[in-house]
């Protein structure tokens, strides 16, 4: 009897209604999303270059390090996670090995976004799109590279602030007759925005709740009446782990002792049951050799 893919289990899920899906970006945190509920994950670029490399979104990363980063994400976790694969390395060519390492890497679907190189985060002004045809070609050859059919491909839409809300639908509309299983409106500028998007399109929608940009930070419950299968909160978790870590290191600078800070710290052995890791047992395995 084979196992369903994580693919086939993110599709069984946005099939029954929309999911919430908090972003990561490493392991440990996917691992706490995994226990404080969640049914998917998604893994942030820019989480993972903020946090792994210490530089901003703009395409730094190489495919070779996010097929890596995202790998130890879904090898961590039983539940399913997409990642963020940028405009997927290159032209159609990179787009399908691209694809076809997330999938080896134990990835449920991936996004690739119609932006030029080098890209910019998608709340950013100063964005350049390609030329439908050359997006079409992406996603045709990324859908060609999969050997899993369920493993998701999500077409990234970055139109808004570039060309406009119209103009933005009507490139989607194409991308979906190239065969995107989802569609990811970035970078939307009001509720009402979110609402006749998903009117206007008939597919699986991703929308993207993320703090400090252009979106209004519209709830899940909202986002799930308009229409949306799924929504992302790519970098909360990094950001208020951020901003606590600043505050104590500045307080253990001054102060020169942690002390203060015990109760707020999770503790060692809350950290191994997090980990599934029992330091008496003789052996450990990762989850999905369990």
């Amino acid at each position: 009897m084979t196992r369903k893919s994580k693919g086939a289990s993110l599709r069984q899920l946005i099939a029954k209604g929309c999911i919430a899906m908090p972003g990561v970006p490493n392991g440990a945190i996917a691992r706490q999303v995994e226990h404080a509920g969640f049914d998917a994950v998604y893994i942030s670029g820019a989480g993972m270059a903020n946090a792994t490399a210490g530089v901003p979104d703009i395409g730094l990363l190489t495919l070779t390090e996010v097929v890596q980063l995202a790998g130890y994400v879904a090898t961590a976790i039983d539940i399913p996670a997409i990642v963020d694969a940028d405009t997927g390395f290159g032209g159609a060519e990179n787009v399908a090995r691209t694809v076809r390492e997330l999938e080896r890497a134990g990835l449920a679907g991936c996004h690739i976004e119609d932006q030029g190189f080098p890209k910019r985060c998608g709340h950013l002004a100063g964005k350049d799109l390609v030329d439908v045809d050359e997006m079409v070609g992406k996603i045709r050859a990324a859908l060609g590279a999969r050997s899993d059919p369920d493993f998701l491909i999500v077409a990234r839409a970055d139109g808004r602030s570039v060309e406009g809300f119209d103009s933005t639908v009507k490139r989607v509309r194409s991308y979906i007759e190239a065969g995107a299983d989802a569609i990811f409106p970035e970078a939307l500028q009001s509720a009402d925005e979110f609402r006749d998007f998903a009117k206007e399109i008939q597919a699986p929608l991703l929308a993207n709740m993320t703090e400090f940009g252009k979106s209004p930070l519209l709830s899940f419950q909202e986002l799930s009446d308009f229409g949306y299968r799924m929504v992302i909160f790519p970098m909360s978790a990094f950001r208020v782990s951020m901003k606590a870590s600043e505050e104590f290191l500045r307080d253990l600078k001054e102060r020169g002792t942690q002390s203060d800070w015990i109760k707020k710290m999770q503790t060692r052995k809350e950290l191994y049951e997090l980990l599934d890791y029992d330091p008496n047992a003789e052996n450990w395995s990762p989850v999905g050799d369990r």
